[in-house]
């Protein structure tokens, strides 16, 4: 498989480093130097896109333009998501996002809503979340975060909403903190918490390297060649 990265920062060099491993190629790479326009289809069967929020759309658009199937890992442009899955349907395009593509986080989304469901019947276990990424990451809280806490909603009738805990307080019971904190070199952690007066329950998922996200990007991508049509990581490891 030929792939295209667009982004060539930590993460795209994981996902180098992975696909070789894994007897891919990478024949172009986007990046400052090099941006999306100068991009041509010819020997590429799949792009891979870590960048930013406010460059995830325009990679995006050009990939679907052009016939190019993309993977797309960077989060916080959900706004964009109905615009983008308009265009994959006329484009006939072919698309996977995910929060996070680890095989493992995705594991951990399952049984955080089997979890949640099971506490709705004891409210007095009051829920906080807390996510730990490197210092260069900027969306607060984490995609990853942000897609826990609403499975948690979806399956807990307990909770209603989610507030990120800087400078803020909880208005209703019904809402949770999420904390978000910022340390050098730490690829991802996210703990859930459920704490009474008696005792504490703690969920956690700790990510050791950035491998294993590169390694379920690469999985999506593999998957993802001669099907049409905008996925999830959950379709990608249900078949």
């Amino acid at each position: 498989m030929n792939i295209a990265l667009i982004g060539y920062g930590k993460m795209g060099k994981a996902i180098e480093k992975i696909a070789i491993e894994k007897g891919h190629q990478i024949t172009a790479i986007v990046d400052s130097k090099n941006p999306i326009e100068l991009l041509k289809i010819n020997n590429i069967d799949v792009a891979i896109e870590f960048t930013r929020p406010e460059l995830a759309r325009k990679h995006m658009v050009y990939c679907l333009e052009i016939g190019l199937p993309i993977v797309v890992g960077t989060t916080a442009w959900k706004e964009d998501l109905p615009a983008i899955t308009d265009m994959v349907n006329k484009q006939n395009g072919s698309l996977v996002h995910a929060s996070n593509f680890s095989i493992g986080v995705n594991l951990f989304f399952e049984m955080n809503k089997k979890l949640a469901k099971i506490m709705e019947a004891h409210p007095a276990y009051k829920l906080e979340m807390t996510e730990i990424h490197h210092t260069q990451k900027l969306d607060k809280p984490s995609g990853t975060a942000v897609t826990l806490a609403e499975e948690i909603i979806e399956q807990n009738t307990n909770y209603k909403h989610w507030r990120l805990a800087e400078d803020n307080k909880l208005v209703n019971e019904n809402e949770f903190f999420i904390h978000a904190l910022r340390e050098e070199n730490v690829p991802g952690t996210h703990l859930i918490s459920y704490e009474s007066q008696i005792d504490s329950i703690h969920f956690e998922h700790i990510a050791h390297s950035r491998d294993g996200f590169a390694l379920g990007a690469i999985v999506a991508a593999e998957w993802l060649q001669n099907k049409k049509g905008i996925f999830t990581m959950k379709d990608v490891l249900q078949h």
